[in-house]
């Protein structure tokens, strides 16, 4: 719920429900001004975004005028981004089952014309789509056939970006199959892509999906060292976006303290995120973090102050409600509720959403409702019905494949079916609890491994990055050692040219080339050690270059013209060339007497 959430607030809204009329009618000025069918479809695509889930038959109006203008341009670039904004939309709101088939619907359908245009980029995009939806369905294996085709095209293009995505979702897949080393592989290949384009957005992708990589495996630290990564690239990134999504990561990182069960330091981050959300006068991300706020008090078994807090700061549930997400309060209501003891509570709240989780919740959705309830039913006594939703629940996990909540699910099954006097069943599920905690506790010893595995591989990612600089660095030395060795040559040749019968234009010519390249090699080496004082801003770049230039130009002429006149004035066998002359003259005169 909560990475709905963030995806559907860094995509879609970028301004409070105060002022969201206003980019409303300021995309509605720019469709009246757009001449352009690519600039029609870029804004249809915006006004779908907007107003999806707030009215979602005006988010299909819009999102049918952006499929008519692309249909009727005959562009089929076009035509596939229009399917494609389509599907993403939708996409966003995964935890209904018929968006995930709608999603899927325009993915296939921009695929299709796609291959069927020879259109290999398109293609990429539209099997990376595929396979993020996948695992929302969620579908590990099929996710991985997607992202293995799309990797598969992307040796036909030369396109480093679209090469560092499908890294990027190979990571996603693979931590979704638990194959982490594989996982951690693919996201540092596309960290390294990121930085060799220097393209900081994906930068700042590669560390987030880091960042969630070592919260799987509980090494919150790293998890935070990477998710801070990725908030400090987003003062290098130009977006209108910028300010909200530095929200959005106070709150990522004040919920990866509370898995730390640092509780303190993660309200600290919730309290900037809602002092931002102030500044910005955006209610729905202080809901948010208010919402992760009563989630801390959750987890530090402060279940009172979580149900104050929550009662108190509304925003998140009116924020729901506008959106008609409301189940995801009542559910948050029904646990709080069940967890103080409130159980007539908790089972109306859970009974309200009852509808939607049965006919239109996703396989993840249902799995949290039916063991919240089972939870439910265990405390006050109702076996029976206990039993029910956490069979539900174990089918629903084998399905999917998740050991640690089958584990959960037949401990539980265990203990309610000896409560009610079947021993056989009872005797069955301890059996498969035995054999899910041995995998357990050798998934924990894995895990420790994994760990070893994961700094290893870093380290050995280290030593190449550092052979690499390394040898660059011995590269450039002799390049460096060249040039000077250059430079000094043609100075030498220069005066010597001085000391014979040389015409003033030839030294005046040697002496030009000369001088030229020994400033600019001067101004090379100054350039490439500006960067530890101006850390590559282009202002500082500027201001230094000029102070450098102030000084090297006036020097160099000066310089050329005193060293160039005096050479030109002497030129006439000087002291020293009648001197060199005299001796290869005599030389001469000797081996012509000896023959």
């Amino acid at each position: 719920m909560r990475k709905l959430c963030f995806i559907f607030f860094a995509l879609i809204f970028s301004l409070s429900s105060s002022s969201q009329q206003a980019v409303i009618d300021s995309c509605k000025n720019e469709l009246n001004k757009a001449v352009t069918n690519e600039k029609k479809v870029e804004v249809l695509s915006m006004l779908s975004r907007l107003f999806m889930n707030v009215n979602l038959i005006e988010a299909d109006k819009y999102g049918l005028q952006m499929t008519e203008v692309a249909e009727a341009s005959r562009d089929r670039k076009l035509m596939i981004k229009a399917m494609l904004a389509n599907g993403e939309r939708y996409s966003y709101l995964s935890a209904r089952q018929e968006n995930i088939v709608k999603a899927t619907g325009f993915y296939n359908a921009a695929l299709d014309l796609a291959k069927k245009n020879k259109l290999d980029e398109q293609v990429i995009t539209a099997l990376l789509a595929l396979s993020e939806i996948s695992r929302s369905v969620p579908d590990a294996d099929k996710a991985l056939n997607y992202c293995n085709q799309a990797f598969g095209y992307s040796g036909t293009v030369k396109n480093d970006s679209l090469l560092t995505r499908v890294h990027l979702e190979y990571g996603s897949v693979y931590l979704f199959k638990n194959e982490k080393i594989l996982a951690l592989k693919n996201l540092m290949t596309a960290v390294r892509l990121a930085e060799d384009l220097k393209n900081q957005q994906l930068l700042r992708a590669g560390y987030a999906k880091l960042s969630g990589f070592y919260s799987t495996i509980e090494d919150y630290d790293k998890a935070i060292d990477y998710q801070i990564k990725a908030y400090e690239k987003l003062d290098l990134i130009k977006n209108a976006q910028i300010q909200y999504a530095k929200i959005q990561d106070f709150i990522k990182i004040g919920d990866l303290y509370t898995a730390k069960k640092n509780y303190d330091i993660a309200m600290t981050y919730y309290e900037k995120a809602i002092a931002k959300a102030d500044t910005l006068k955006f209610a729905p991300l202080k809901g948010v973090a208010c919402r992760s706020i009563a989630s801390c008090y959750m987890a530090s078994n402060q279940p009172k102050k979580a149900l104050a807090y929550f009662n108190e700061h509304p925003q998140y549930a009116e924020f729901l409600k506008a959106m008609n997400l409301s189940y995801f309060t009542d559910q948050f209501y029904g646990y709080m509720y069940a967890e103080l003891g409130k159980y007539d509570s908790a089972k109306y709240y859970y009974s309200r959403i009852a509808p939607f989780i049965e006919n239109e919740g996703n396989s993840s959705t249902q799995i949290s409702y039916y063991y919240g309830l089972g939870i439910l039913y265990k405390k006050t006594g109702e076996n029976n019905k206990a039993i029910d939703y956490f069979l539900k629940v174990n089918q629903l996990t084998e399905k999917i494949g998740e050991l640690e909540s089958q584990r959960m699910v037949v401990a539980e099954l265990d203990t309610l079916y000896q409560r009610t006097g079947n021993y056989k069943l009872a005797m069955q599920y301890a059996s498969l609890n035995t054999k899910f905690k041995d995998s357990a506790d050798k998934l924990g010893k894995e895990k420790d491994l994994l760990q070893i595995e994961v700094a290893d591989e870093q380290q050995r990612q280290e030593r190449i990055d550092r052979e690499k600089q390394e040898q660059k660095r011995k590269r450039d030395n002799i390049q460096y050692m060249l040039i000077t060795i250059g430079i000094t040559s043609i100075f030498i040749i220069m005066v010597m040219l001085g000391m014979f019968k040389v015409s003033a234009t030839t030294i005046k010519m040697v002496g030009f080339f000369a001088f030229l390249m020994f400033f600019e090699f001067l101004f090379l080496i100054f350039k490439k050690n500006l960067y530890g004082l101006t850390k590559g801003e282009p202002w500082k770049d500027l201001l230094f270059m000029i102070l450098l230039a102030a000084i090297l130009l006036p020097f160099h002429h000066w310089l050329e013209h005193k060293v160039i006149h005096y050479l030109t004035s002497h030129n006439r066998l000087t002291a020293s060339g009648k001197g060199i002359m005299d001796k290869i003259l005599r030389r001469k005169n000797a081996a012509e007497k000896i023959e």
